[in-house]
C-alpha cells in the first residue's frame, strides 16, 4: 500500500469551500469586534488609561539591552523546527521515494548531514551556553544605562 496519491488536476472551484470557511473566520472576527466596541463598557479614568503590563509597575528604561543570546536561541529554534518540518513529507512519501533504488533515503542521510554540521558549529561557538561570555565578544561587560526607577510624572 502507496500512501503518495496519484497525480489529480485539481480546478478553480474545488478550492471554493476552502475560500468560503476562511470567509466565514473572517466575518465572524469582525463581527465580534465590532459588536464588542458598539456593546462594551466605555468607561475612561486616568487609572485605566495608564501604562500597564503584567500587574508589575513600570520601574526602569525599557530601551534596556538584551543579550543577543536570547534572539539567538530564538532563530536557531525556528530553524531547526523547520528543517523537523521538512522531514514528514519525507516520512510520508518514503516508499515512494525509495521504488528506484535508496536515492530518498541518501538525500535524507545528506540532509541529516548538513542539519547536523550546523548543530555542532551552533555548539562550536557557544551559542548555547547560557552562563559563560562567548570568546570574542566585541560588546562591553558593564552595563550601558543604569538600573534605577523611572521618573512617572502626574496625569493633569
Amino acid at each position: 500500500m502507496y500512501l503518495a496519491l496519484p497525480a489529480v488536476n485539481y480546478q478553480p472551484s474545488d478550492y471554493l469551500p476552502i475560500i468560503i470557511q476562511f470567509g466565514l473566520a473572517l466575518a465572524f472576527v469582525a463581527f465580534a469586534m465590532i459588536v464588542s466596541h458598539l456593546v462594551g463598557p466605555k468607561r475612561h479614568s486616568t487609572v485605566k488609561d495608564a501604562s500597564f503590563e503584567c500587574g508589575i509597575e513600570s520601574v526602569g528604561n525599557a530601551r534596556t539591552p538584551i543579550s543577543v543570546k536570547y534572539f539567538l536561541t530564538a532563530i536557531v529554534f525556528v530553524l531547526f523546527d523547520v528543517e523537523v518540518i521538512f522531514m514528514y513529507p519525507w516520512a510520508v512519501n518514503f516508499r515512494a521515494l525509495n521504488q528506484n533504488g535508496y536515492s530518498g533515503f541518501i538525500e535524507m542521510i545528506i540532509f541529516m548531514a548538513l542539519l547536523l554540521a550546523g548543530f555542532f558549529y551552533i555548539i562550536k561557538k557557544g551559542i548555547l551556553r547560557w552562563n559563560e561570555v562567548p570568546t570574542g565578544q566585541t560588546f562591553a561587560t558593564t552595563p550601558v544605562l543604569e538600573n534605577r526607577p523611572a521618573q512617572v510624572s502626574k496625569a493633569a
